[in-house]
């Protein structure tokens, strides 16, 4: 049962969090805010680059060719209007090129976005090893993995595909 309280926001009667319940939660916002930030952090300092930039590069890279743009966005878990934006301007620094084909738009990246790519990967390959690989053992990074993909493809996102290069 619910009780309306203005602007289309219910209040629901289900019991409040539990305090294990709210550990867990804010424990996870703080350590995905903390993770992010650090790795970006380092990535930036040695490159310059913004976390959106990386992840459409390394994204981008790691697929033979063009990418369909809708594909992109759904990749990074991103509405398209975000990616669009964000391609612009990563179309005026020269790292990405777009083509309107039937049906949508292809995103490649220029020799210029794969110098970069060549650059940034092991950069952000050496941070995210050091903030989220390296303080555990391979079994706790495992079932992290594994409860990570749970949450993520539990509303029918669809899981991620790692290529090759990733």
């Amino acid at each position: 049962m619910s009780t309306e309280i203005g602007s289309g926001v219910e209040a629901m009667t289900d019991p409040l969090l539990s305090d294990a319940e709210r550990r867990l939660w804010f424990a996870w916002k703080r350590a995905h805010e903390v993770l992010r930030a650090r790795v970006s952090d380092e990535v930036r300092a040695a490159t310059g680059l913004s976390d959106p930039d990386v992840a459409i590069l390394i994204h981008a890279a790691d697929v033979d060719g063009p990418v369909r743009q809708n594909h992109l966005a759904t990749l990074l878990g991103w509405d398209r209007t975000r990616l669009s934006h964000h391609l612009s301007r990563m179309e005026k620094r020269g790292f990405v090129e777009r083509t309107k084909v039937t049906g949508g738009v292809e995103v490649r990246l220029t020799d210029a976005g794969l110098a970069v790519v060549a650059i940034v990967r092991p950069i952000h390959a050496a941070a995210v090893r050091r903030h989220l690989i390296e303080p555990f053992t391979t079994v706790q990074v495992n079932n992290l993995r594994v409860a990570l993909e749970r949450i993520s493809t539990a509303g029918g996102a669809p899981a991620f595909e790692p290529s090759a290069r990733a």
